[in-house]
């Protein structure tokens, strides 16, 4: 019977039952813990390659990065740009910076924040929302085909999970 290899988070193949015999690694944590930071460093180096994909075929001059502004968009409707710089996770130099991008490729607008007029809310434009709209449907497809042999129970379980992951770093 072959061992089971699988890829670390640098590229390497690693014995996976090698692994699983040892209870801690070598600074005494959970083997547990490091197969989770494996499979994670992993799922997010090709989640990051696959933003840059998304954000490429929304338009050829996107920055990666933008294109989780238009996934935050999408779901919550317009926001100030520094609600949208804490939820992101960068700093307002930054945000202004991929917004003014956006706005000139034409996906979001600006318009005053009816509750503060020194503030300005961020949304989707129509061309916007619909090439998002096509470039997240045909994501959406590549999962299915990608986890077409799992079980739909299987699917939300990971999805509750990636879920429980994130709430905890809001």
């Amino acid at each position: 019977m072959g061992a089971d290899v699988r890829e670390d988070g640098n590229g390497e193949r690693r014995n996976a039952e090698r692994d699983a015999n040892s209870a801690a690694g070598p600074t005494g944590v959970d083997h547990e813990f490091l197969a989770l930071e494996r499979e994670l460093t992993v799922f997010l180096r090709r989640a990051r390659a696959s933003s840059g994909e998304m954000a490429r075929e929304v338009h050829p001059d996107l920055e990666p990065a933008a294109y989780g502004l238009l996934v935050r968009l999408e779901e919550c409707g317009a926001q100030r740009a520094t609600e949208l710089a804490a939820y992101i996770g960068v700093g307002k130099a930054t945000m202004s910076r991929q917004l003014r991008a956006l706005e000139e490729l034409g996906f979001v607008a600006r318009e005053p924040d009816p509750a503060d007029g020194r503030a300005w809310l961020v949304s989707l434009t129509d061309r916007g929302r619909a090439d998002f709209r096509q470039v997240r449907d045909a994501r959406r497809m590549r999962y299915v085909r990608q986890l077409a042999g799992w079980d739909r129970r299987e699917v939300a379980e990971l999805a509750r999970l990636l879920h429980q992951l994130n709430a905890g770093d809001e």
